[in-house]
C-alpha cells in the first residue's frame, strides 16, 4: 500500500523559514506540494529566495505584526493549513552574567512568539472544515542542561510543554506537535562550533556519526503536517541522531577503555 506524503493545496507559514533549518523545512513542504510563506524580520533578496515560496517581513514578537501577517496569508491564499514555529535562537551568555533584558528577549523570541503566532493561526484553523496542523521547532536543549544558553533551554522546554497543552485545548480541529532538533549543519555551523576539525570531533559524539541536514528536519515536519500523521498530536518527536551519550561513555571511548 502506497503511503503518499502529499500537501498539495495546503498553505503553510514557516517563521524564520528563509535560512538554515527553516529553509530546509520550507523546501520539504514545497516538495510535498504546499504553498509556503516564509517570514522573518528582514527582507529576502529575490535572488536568494527559495523557489516556490513567498516571503513576508514580520517581527513574530509583535502581536500587531503577527495579526497582520496571518491576515495577509489568508487574504492571498484563502486559508492557512500549516504553521511551523521555527524562528528562534540565542547567543551564548552565562546565566550569572546575562541581564534581565537579555533573558526577556530570549524568552520572548523562543517561547512567547511561538504562542503568539500559534494563537493567530489557530483562530483561522478552527474555522476551516479541515482544521490545521501546528509544528513547533524545539531543541535537545529542552531535554538536557544548556549551559551558556540557559534561558534558551528553558524556553524550549516551555515550547514542549506548550505543545502538549495546546494539543488538548485546540483538539479536535488542530493538531499540535513539536520536534526536538539536535545539532544541524547550516550556513552558521562554523560560527557556532569552529572549523572542520572541531565539527568533525563533535560529530563523532553523535550516535549516527554526523549532524543533521536541514532537509532531514524538514522531512519530519512534512510528515507531522500531513495526513500520514492524522492521529499524532501532543507529541515530541526527537530528531537528534540518537541524542547525546553520557559524558563518562565519551571519555571511556576517547581513552579506548573497554
Amino acid at each position: 500500500m502506497a503511503l503518499p506524503l502529499d500537501l498539495t493545496g495546503r498553505v503553510a507559514l514557516v517563521t524564520g523559514g528563509s535560512r538554515g533549518i527553516g529553509r530546509g523545512i520550507s523546501a520539504a513542504l514545497v516538495s510535498a506540494g504546499a504553498s509556503v510563506v516564509t517570514c522573518a524580520r528582514s527582507a529576502v533578496d529575490p535572488a536568494d529566495a527559495l523557489p516556490g515560496t513567498t516571503h513576508e517581513q514580520c517581527d513574530v514578537r509583535d502581536p500587531e505584526e503577527v495579526a497582520a501577517l496571518v491576515g495577509r496569508v489568508v487574504e492571498r491564499h484563502g486559508r492557512l493549513d500549516v504553521l511551523v514555529n521555527n524562528a528562534g535562537g540565542s547567543p551564548y551568555a552565562l546565566a550569572a552574567d546575562a541581564s534581565p533584558r537579555f533573558h526577556d528577549k530570549v524568552l520572548g523570541l523562543n517561547l512567547h512568539a511561538p504562542l503568539l503566532v500559534a494563537q493567530a493561526a489557530n483562530a483561522v484553523m478552527q474555522g476551516q472544515e479541515t482544521g490545521g496542523s501546528i509544528v513547533n521547532i524545539s531543541s535537545v536543549s529542552a531535554l538536557r542542561p544548556s549551559p551558556g544558553t540557559a534561558a534558551y533551554g528553558a524556553a524550549k522546554a516551555g515550547v514542549d510543554s506548550l505543545t502538549r497543552s495546546l494539543a488538548v485545548e485546540w483538539a479536535p480541529k488542530v493538531r499540535v506537535n513539536s520536534v526536538d532538533v539536535g545539532l544541524c549543519r547550516t550556513e552558521h555551523t562554523d560560527d557556532h562550533y569552529g572549523g572542520d576539525e572541531q565539527v568533525a570531533a563533535i560529530e563523532r559524539t553523535i550516535p549516527l556519526g554526523r549532524m543533521a541536514r536541514p532537509d532531514e528536519v524538514g522531512h519530519v515536519v512534512a510528515f507531522l503536517a500531513s495526513d500520514l500523521a492524522s492521529y499524532v498530536s501532543g507529541a515530541q518527536v526527537a530528531c537528534h541522531g540518537g541524542g547525546e551519550p553520557p559524558a563518562f561513555l565519551v571519555v571511556q571511548q576517547s581513552l579506548h577503555v573497554e
